[in-house]
């Protein structure tokens, strides 16, 4: 039987947005046997980029530099 992992989320703030969807590891390219650590580090990544495009999230980092 393949591993599952099921996502889910809703916002305190806005009525009805939620989402929850259930994936086997085959589908999110994941190898069975990874460690816990490693395991829960990609499955955070997968999780965040899920989110993201659930709610249509784009976003941009800038850092400005003093120049000298």
């Amino acid at each position: 039987m393949d591993k599952t992992v099921t996502f889910s989320f809703s916002s305190t703030i806005y009525e009805g947005i939620e989402a929850t969807e259930t994936f086997n590891f085959k589908e999110l390219g994941i190898d069975e046997n990874l460690d816990n650590e490693a395991l829960k580090i990609e499955i955070e990544r997968i999780f965040q980029a899920w989110v993201w495009d659930k709610l249509n999230i784009s976003f941009s980092i800038v850092i400005n530099k003093d120049n000298p």
